[in-house]
């Protein structure tokens, strides 16, 4: 009986291992996709910083053709 219960707890144990080793893949992705999610927002919040600076631009060349 008592080899039985040490089977049935090996295997329980290989299976958390097998879950850690999982959610740790699992985290390192998300991880990754997190700092690809903030390097995309940063790229899109300089583009939009460049695009207000050229609109601007051109409306202060616009007044002073007035």
């Amino acid at each position: 009986m008592a080899e039985n219960q040490l089977q049935v707890l090996e295997q329980k144990i290989d299976e958390l291992i097998a879950l850690c080793d999982q959610l740790n893949r699992e985290n390192q992705s998300l991880k990754a996709e997190s700092r690809n999610w903030m390097l995309e927002r940063q790229e899109l919040m300089d583009k939009n910083d460049l695009a207000r600076t050229r609109v601007e631009a051109m409306i202060n060349r616009l007044r002073t053709m007035e």
